[in-house]
């Protein structure tokens, strides 16, 4: 059996992630792991403040696929050096290969516009302000990594220049 493989995305809310890591989810058949739904659901569910559960959850979610084989997508925001180091770990201690993927709007305007029109796909999901976008955590890489940059460019090319990044045929 070849060895799963886990899809790191990472990037600030209205990025682009999920609109990516979705589709590629569809063409590889990957399971899809979003956390916006996981910490939504334990909100809805355990009605607590949720912190860093909904990370904890999908890496021990994650593993478990990745140990049936399966190719794993991991969509968060993972903006700390800490959570991107756990999904390595995660990757390891489950014998398969990972994948950074950062996915950045370059174009501010653009960036703040899709903020702000966007609607939820996770229900009762509260999405953040421009401002809690520009001043969200956010760690520079210190790895090296794919990067997919969305302005200005349709979500059909951004998809073609990550499979071609990834050796994936078009």
């Amino acid at each position: 059996m070849p060895q799963p493989t886990l899809y790191i995305f990472s990037g600030l809310p209205g990025s682009g992630k999920s609109t990516l890591s979705q589709p590629l989810a569809q063409r590889t058949g990957a399971m899809h792991l979003r956390i916006d739904t996981i910490e939504q659901a334990l909100r809805d569910l355990c009605a607590f403040d949720v912190q860093g559960e909904g990370y904890g959850l999908a890496y021990r979610v994650a593993a478990d696929n990745l140990r049936l084989g399966l190719d794993v997508i991991a969509d968060s925001c993972n903006p700390i050096e800490l959570t991107r180091s756990a999904w390595r770990q995660t990757a390891v201690d489950a014998d398969a290969r990972w994948v950074d993927i950062e996915v950045i709007c370059s174009d501010a305007a653009e960036h703040r516009a899709r903020v702000e029109s966007r609607a939820s796909t996770v229900p009762g999901l509260k999405l953040p302000t421009w401002a809690e976008v520009e001043n969200r955590e956010y760690h520079p890489w210190t790895r090296a990594h794919i990067v997919i940059d969305t302005a200005g460019r349709t979500m059909p090319a951004c998809l073609a220049e990550l499979c071609a990044e990834l050796g994936l045929p078009p």
